[in-house]
């Protein structure tokens, strides 16, 4: 059961990214989730209200703190989509946001044998291989502090940092336990929506530009399905990592960039060079030694 709850949940994981993606090159990050996460909260408040338990004040502690770091992880992630091509941003996030799980498991006594390890080795070297971009000669003489920009703007780097924190979304919803039903992904939720609350406070304190509105009924289509299918992907998960141990759930569930990997190439024709391509097959390997494992 929880191989098939967290492939799931990669699946749903991989057509929101996908979706949540093509609405950010339409606006920006932060317009994108002032749509996907008020409707991903509605989603799995529904969910709660129906599967009953009760919201319990540490689960719920538990999974607020988990949201707070996912939608960290989310505003990252949806920047990192819109500087970089969804090919190399979401593998690099998700392999990222698996070996932090493994790590925790192991340490709370999870027993993984030789090949998963080797996987999660195989993983590591595959964010390096995939994150590689071509050298910019153009901007060679711009001072360095110019460069220091583009680098903490660069999209593999944002995706990293994000799938560090879709890591630890992933380690505290194992935390907040089952015994409140879903209502520490409320909670969850409920930290997205702080954090999006937050950055847009920060925006307008400093008269940042939130950039062009999300308009027109295909992008907020897609934005409102995003937000429901990225909710709808977090109950899978949870369900999943009670369902057996945090390392398989969140290592299985991180298979979801196929999906976004794949409706990228059809979509926009995205291609990878030669390295990436090899990080991509090594990527593969590891994935599948951690799951046969």
């Amino acid at each position: 059961m929880v191989t098939i709850l967290a492939l799931s949940a990669a699946l749903a994981y991989g057509v929101a990214d996908f979706l949540g993606g093509t609405v950010t090159r339409g606006s920006t990050a932060i317009r994108a989730l002032t749509w996907c996460v008020p409707i991903g909260l509605g989603v799995v408040l529904a969910a709660a209200l129906l599967s009953g338990g009760s919201p319990g004040a540490m689960p719920m502690t538990w999974g607020f703190v988990a949201g707070i770091a996912g939608g960290a992880g989310l505003i990252t992630f949806y920047r990192a989509l819109a500087r970089g091509p969804m090919s190399v941003v979401a593998p690099v996030s998700a392999l990222a946001a698996a070996v932090l799980p493994v790590a925790a498991g192991i340490a709370k006594g999870e027993r993984l044998d030789a090949s998963v390890l080797l996987g999660v080795l195989l993983c590591l070297v595959a964010i390096g291989l995939v994150s590689m971009e071509a050298n910019d000669t153009a901007g060679a003489a711009a001072p360095r502090a110019a460069g220091r920009r583009r680098l903490l703007d660069s999209g593999p780097l944002m995706a990293g940092i994000s799938g560090a924190c879709f890591g630890v979304f992933f380690v505290l919803l194992k935390e907040a336990g089952d015994g409140s039903g879903l209502w520490p992904i409320v909670g969850a939720r409920l930290g997205n929506l702080v954090i999006v609350a937050v950055a847009l406070l920060v925006l307008a304190v400093r008269g940042g530009d939130r950039g062009p509105k999300v308009s027109g009924r295909t992008l907020i289509g897609l934005a409102l399905l995003s937000g429901s299918l990225d909710a709808g992907a977090n109950v899978l998960y949870f369900l999943a990592v009670h369902e057996g141990m945090l390392s398989l759930a969140a290592v299985l569930t991180s298979l979801y960039p196929a999906i976004t990997v794949l409706l990228a190439r059809i979509a926009y024709s995205e291609r990878l060079r030669v390295v990436q391509r090899v990080g991509m097959a090594v990527a593969v390997a590891g994935v599948a030694l951690v799951t046969v494992g």
